[in-house]
C-alpha cells in the first residue's frame, strides 16, 4: 500500500469507527483529502471534521478511543478548543476538529468531502453555512508602503542586534506584502489558492516571481542583504518614495550598532 492509499484507507477506517457510535453524525475530509484530491501526495496529512450530536462533543475530545482503536497512536495534543493534532505510529499525521451539529453552522471552512454520514444527515453538511469573508484587496500603494516601512523597522532592529525581530519584519512581514504584489503582476497558474494562507503552493501559482524569493529570504545572519533584494524588486517594478528608498539604503549600508 502506498502513502496516498494509506491516507484514504485511514479516513475510511475512521468513518467506520464513527459509524458504530450513535452520537456521531458525519466525518468530513478537508484539503487534499477532501475535494482537492488532485493535490494528494506522499507528504499530505489528514484534515477532517467530526460532527456529533448536540451535547456530545466533549465526549469525543476527552476520550480519543474512537481514533486510538483505528490504529496505534504515537502522539497527540489539543491545539485548539475544538480539536487536536495527532500522529499515528505508522506516520499518518492528523489535524482535526469536533463540532456539534449547531456549532457547524458558524464554522468557517472550505467545502469538504463526506467520508461517512449517519442516516438522515443531509449532503449539505460538507458545505459551510457561513461563507469565508472576503478580505478587501489592498492597493499596490498600501502594499508598497507596508513593505517599505517593515524594511525600515526591521533594519533598525538589526542595527541594535535584534536579528530575530529584524528577520520577522524583513523576511516575514515585508515578504508577505511582496507576495500579494506578485500575485497581482504575474499571470497566476490555475493552481488552487489556500484561502487562509498566501504562501501555500505559491511556487506553483507564481513560478516566475517565486524565483527571486531566495534572495529576499537569506536567513538570520543576512537581514540587510534580504532587505536590499526586496527594495530592488520594489524599485524595479514600482514607483517607490525616494525618501524611504534612501533611508532603507542607508540602513543597509551603515555599520551595526546598539542603541
Amino acid at each position: 500500500m502506498n502513502r496516498t492509499e494509506l491516507l484514504i484507507g485511514r479516513l475510511n477506517d475512521i468513518g467506520e469507527a464513527l459509524a458504530k457510535r450513535s452520537s456521531a453524525l458525519a466525518l468530513i475530509a478537508l484539503g487534499s483529502v477532501g475535494i482537492q484530491r488532485d493535490r494528494l501526495d506522499q507528504y499530505s496529512d489528514l484534515d477532517f471534521f467530526v460532527i456529533v450530536k448536540s451535547g456530545c462533543k466533549r465526549n469525543y475530545l476527552d476520550d480519543l478511543s474512537w481514533l486510538k482503536d483505528v490504529s496505534p497512536v504515537g502522539y497527540y495534543f489539543m491545539n485548539t478548543q475544538d480539536g487536536y493534532k495527532l500522529m499515528f505510529k505508522d506516520g499518518v499525521f492528523c489535524e482535526f476538529a469536533v463540532f456539534d451539529e449547531f456549532e457547524l453552522q458558524s464554522a468557517v471552512f472550505t467545502p469538504g468531502r463526506i467520508i461517512w454520514k449517519a442516516d438522515g444527515v443531509s449532503d449539505s453538511i460538507s458545505s459551510p453555512q457561513k461563507p469565508i469573508e472576503d478580505h478587501p484587496a489592498h492597493s499596490a500603494e498600501w502594499l508598497i508602503g507596508e513593505a517599505l516601512t517593515n524594511l525600515y523597522v526591521g533594519l533598525c532592529r538589526d542595527r541594535r542586534g535584534e536579528k530575530l525581530s529584524a528577520a520577522r519584519f524583513i523576511q516575514g512581514y515585508a515578504v508577505d506584502r511582496v507576495l500579494e504584489l506578485m500575485e497581482e503582476t504575474e499571470s497566476v497558474t490555475p493552481v488552487s489558492r489556500d484561502e487562509f494562507n498566501i504562501e501555500r503552493r505559491f511556487e506553483q501559482r507564481c513560478p516566475m516571481s517565486s524565483k527571486v524569493l531566495p534572495d529576499m529570504m537569506q536567513g538570520y545572519e543576512k537581514n540587510r542583504e534580504s532587505a536590499m533584494s526586496i527594495l530592488s524588486y520594489l524599485d524595479e517594478h514600482y514607483t517607490i518614495n525616494p525618501v524611504m528608498k534612501q533611508v532603507v539604503l542607508d540602513l543597509c549600508h551603515s555599520p551595526a550598532g546598539r542603541d
